[in-house]
């Protein structure tokens, strides 16, 4: 079977005696072989996000032998973040990730070239990224990001290796119109509302999850570029890992799809908007961490109501607080005084922002929330308070 990579050319690309010794297990496979192990060699991988999936993704993709690895991320290695990106270790914290990636891939694999995107994935710089890459790895952790590798993959023409996570569940696919299958907008033809999903920052995944999640991944780039198996094209797979079941989806292109429909309206790349939970409407009052601190230190009562689970409390607290879930809340207004000073926070701000929005509808005067939660305050005030 042919590679489903348009335009791969691997004549010429011929492997030395170490990258057979390297790749021995592949060239016994009758699927792989030389030949195969020169197409992998050829190929130009993009991973966008080197964090729970992208490391999975890129540190297969590396042992592989595939050629080239771009890989897109502008955060920093986060000791939240251990539990789940492998790439990166203790001695990395504070690293940048991409960084972090490329010094355990060359560890992995020195023969694969490995280009670092020290930048958020934007409309402006995603087609000049994309350009020289054969497949398009969906690693994202937010819906911008998600719908935007979408549009960039279906406007040049790339298949999209799609992966989600979380909690305990998993889902891949891939996404590629040009070869007959749907994108994902045919699908989620927009990003959800805020409110109908959980913030970007309080999900929560198992830690192993993306490890399962993002070999798949792995496998689905591996497969179209040999050109050997049956691709996820037109099918999804979703992952239980409580359940450990397996269940597929078939999917059907959408004819009215905004991006690659019949008469698409989307032709060009835009900035996706969507607004995270964990930024709220600037409209609400709030403050910071620094001024909720200098608040706190004056003396004066007020009211600091967390808003979160009571496993998140064991886990980080901040002290005099008044513990009521938001989902609690509705029911039990009551226990506060509508004319008291209440300052109100939560993990990262998103769930916090939505119990003001109940104070303040509920006739509370003076209520604020605090931007990014406990969780600024670890990284601004005390780092003593668990980061989670």
């Amino acid at each position: 079977m042919d590679s489903l990579i348009s335009g791969l050319r691997y004549d010429g690309m011929e492997l030395s005696a170490l990258e057979r010794q390297r790749y021995a297990r592949h060239l016994s496979i009758p699927d792989v072989g030389v030949g195969g192990q020169r197409r992998l060699k050829a190929s130009r991988v993009l991973c966008i996000g080197a964090g729970g999936l992208g490391s999975p993704v890129t540190m297969y993709l590396a042992a592989a032998g595939i050629g080239e690895i771009g890989i897109v991320d502008f955060d920093r290695v986060d000791y939240s973040n251990l539990q789940r990106q492998l790439l990166h270790d203790t001695a990395d914290v504070g690293k940048l990730k991409v960084d972090s990636a490329i010094e355990r891939l060359t560890a992995i694999n020195p023969e694969v070239k490995l280009n670092r995107f020290e930048t958020r994935l934007s409309a402006e710089n995603a087609e000049e990224i994309a350009a020289p890459y054969d497949v398009i790895i969906d690693g994202t952790d937010n819906f911008q990001t998600r719908y935007l590798s979408n549009d960039l993959a279906v406007l040049t023409r790339k298949p999209n290796v799609y992966g989600s996570i979380f909690r305990f569940e998993g889902q891949v696919s891939v996404f590629a119109p040009h070869l007959g299958g749907p994108c994902y907008r045919c699908l989620f033809p927009t990003p959800p509302e805020p409110g109908q999903v959980p913030s970007c920052a309080e999900g929560g995944v198992l830690g192993v999850l993306p490890g399962i999640i993002g070999a798949l991944q792995a496998n689905e780039a591996i497969k179209l570029i040999l050109g050997i198996g049956e691709p996820l094209i037109g099918r999804l797979v979703h992952f239980d890992a409580l359940a450990f079941r397996f269940r597929e989806i078939k999917l059907r292109r959408d004819p009215q799809c905004a991006v690659c429909g019949e008469s698409p309206t989307i032709t060009a790349l835009h900035e996706i908007t969507f607004a995270c939970e964990m930024n709220p409407s600037p409209a609400l009052p709030e403050i910071d961490v620094h001024q909720l601190k200098a608040r706190m230190e004056q003396g004066k009562p007020f009211v600091l109501l967390d808003v979160r689970e009571p496993f998140e409390i064991e886990i980080a607290r901040l002290p005099g607080s008044t513990v009521i879930p938001l989902g609690e809340l509705p029911d039990r207004l009551g226990e506060l005084d509508p004319g008291a000073e209440t300052i109100i926070h939560c993990k990262a701000g998103g769930r916090s922002a939505k119990a003001l929005r109940l104070l303040l509808d509920a006739g509370f005067k003076d209520a604020r929330h605090v931007q990014g939660g406990i969780n600024a305050w670890s990284q601004e005030i005390d780092p003593t308070v668990p980061l989670y």
